[in-house]
């Protein structure tokens, strides 16, 4: 079965051109040319990933993507922002607010096929196998892709959850920023140590009391203590 993309782009030739490119990839595509518009497609059609460009008239692609991850009904999907070079602060922000990877216009057409590639593989992976990661109060079932800290459930994006388990199956042993952007993005896309801050932070933050659990190793990187 195709795997449904929603666009949300206010340009008509971009988005013509990622519909184009993705249809021919295989892909089932829906198009946005406003946030509210993309809000409502997003409700209906229950996407599996969605291109979110930032700058845009109205609602723009921050406070979409915000409301997109704080419905429970559209939490879950997988959200790519389409920024510009400029906006550096616009992608740490839409970072912190749930977004799963960006990628900087202008941009190539193969560039963004892998990325969308790798972004819904790594979403798939949980179904080849399954197992129960604990540390402290924190618990994930990576095979349904779950958190739970003291009991309670922990709504992450797919990039937190990644974090979280490459950190929880070597609990106690350091891994450097290299090692988190390998686990969480694959070799395939371009990441920067700053990233990897920022969805730290926001695991933290989502952590709660169980944060603790999570320590900086200045210089080298992040380890769950044992």
């Amino acid at each position: 079965m195709a795997r449904t993309i929603l666009v949300i782009d206010d340009e008509a030739e971009i988005v013509r051109l990622l519909d184009h490119s993705l249809t021919q990839a295989g892909y089932l595509v829906i198009g946005a040319r406003d946030g509210e518009a993309g809000l409502t497609a997003a409700r209906k059609h229950a996407p599996d990933l969605v291109l979110l460009d930032v700058m845009m008239p109205g609602v723009d692609g921050l406070d979409v993507c915000r409301r997109l991850k704080g419905d429970p009904a559209t939490a879950g999907v997988l959200v790519m922002m389409l920024t510009a070079k400029t906006e550096e602060g616009d992608r740490v922000l839409g970072l912190e607010l749930g977004a799963d990877d960006y990628l900087t216009k202008p941009f190539g057409m193969k560039e963004l096929l892998a990325r969308v590639k790798a972004l819904l593989r790594r979403a798939e992976a949980p179904t080849l196998a399954a197992e129960v990661l604990k540390s402290g109060s924190i618990t994930l079932d990576t095979g349904r892709r779950t958190v739970k800290v003291a009991g309670k459930p922990a709504e992450l994006t797919a990039t937190e959850f990644d974090l979280l388990r490459a950190l929880a199956a070597r609990r106690g042993k350091v891994l450097s920023r290299e090692d988190l952007i390998q686990a969480a993005r694959g070799a395939e896309a371009t990441i920067t140590d700053r990233t990897i801050d920022v969805h730290i932070a926001a695991l933290r933050r989502k952590l709660g009391k169980a944060a603790d659990q999570l320590e900086t190793i200045r210089g080298v990187g992040y380890k769950l203590k044992e």
